[in-house]
């Protein structure tokens, strides 16, 4: 999918929700798991109830990792259905890899080719060659972290350097780098007295914000200075959609939250 698609379908939808598939089997509905894939049938519903709210859903993988081949095969059915069903649907692996330029271009090939995911998230560390191969593929994103929302993302991420704090750097380093065109970045909700000066370093790039919801982000804090003319912004909504039910209308109750966030989003869209 490239960039104009994504905003395509944002205007159209008066969105830009992208709900977490952080499937724990010991949260979902307990009647799920008699079912021959829990997790598949779990996302399958969510999806159906949602797709028209949101438009893109990340699926991190640890969550999928975390029960082995079962877990693999549960996250490639749900690509795999998101793709072939509602095709306009922006999708991202939550997989925050990040190595040396072989290795990433395995994992490139991984998410982009054989799981066929629009974007990835990567960690900067390891700098330059560790992102360009994420970068080479046409119309896929590498959505860098840049400014997390955990606790601990102070021990380096606001560190000062001689020109910049830590992350600062990692924005205006980054693009400098081959196709950065083809970049997004990581920014938390948590903390958006940051956005201003983001915004400054990258005026146009998307940024993936998690942290709104369950975390404590503040939807209308976010985009006063987050907002681009084009939008330029994912909202990321996990656990406070996906498990606002236990029940069996959980995809009902996951509708409900997700269209308060939609209204929301219109009203700010709209202004």
């Amino acid at each position: 999918m490239n960039r104009q698609e994504l905003i395509d379908q944002i205007q159209q939808k008066k969105s830009f929700l992208c709900i977490g598939l952080d499937v724990d089997l010991a949260k979902i509905p307990t009647y799920l798991l008699s079912e021959e894939d829990p997790i598949f049938e779990f996302n399958k519903q969510i999806i159906d109830a949602t797709h028209q709210l949101a438009v893109a859903y990340k699926p991190n993988t640890a969550f999928y990792e975390a029960y082995g081949i079962k877990g693999w095969l549960a996250l490639e059915k749900t690509i795999n259905y998101i793709n072939a069903k509602y095709p306009e649907i922006f999708t991202i692996a939550d997989a925050k890899r990040g190595d040396i330029g072989n290795t990433s271009s395995r994992y490139a090939k991984a998410f982009f080719e054989d799981l066929n995911f629009d974007a990835i998230t990567v960690a900067p560390y390891m700098g330059k060659d560790s992102v360009e191969p994420f970068l080479d593929f046409e119309n896929k994103n590498t959505i860098l972290l840049a400014l997390t929302s955990n606790k601990g993302g102070m021990d380096f991420q606001t560190l000062k350097t001689p020109e910049n704090e830590l992350y600062k750097s990692v924005l205006k380093t980054s693009l400098t780098w081959k196709n950065s065109d083809n970049l997004m970045f990581v920014v938390g909700a948590t903390r958006p007295e940051y956005f201003k000066e983001i915004r400054e370093i990258v005026p146009n790039h998307f940024l993936l914000v998690p942290g709104i919801g369950a975390q404590g982000g503040d939807l209308q804090s976010v985009c006063k200075f987050g907002l681009t003319k084009e939008c330029g912004l994912l909202i990321n909504s996990s656990r406070s959609i996906i498990y606002a039910g236990k029940e069996k209308d959980f995809a009902l109750k996951a509708q409900q939250e997700a269209l308060k966030i939609q209204q929301e989003m219109e009203i700010i869209l709209n202004y």
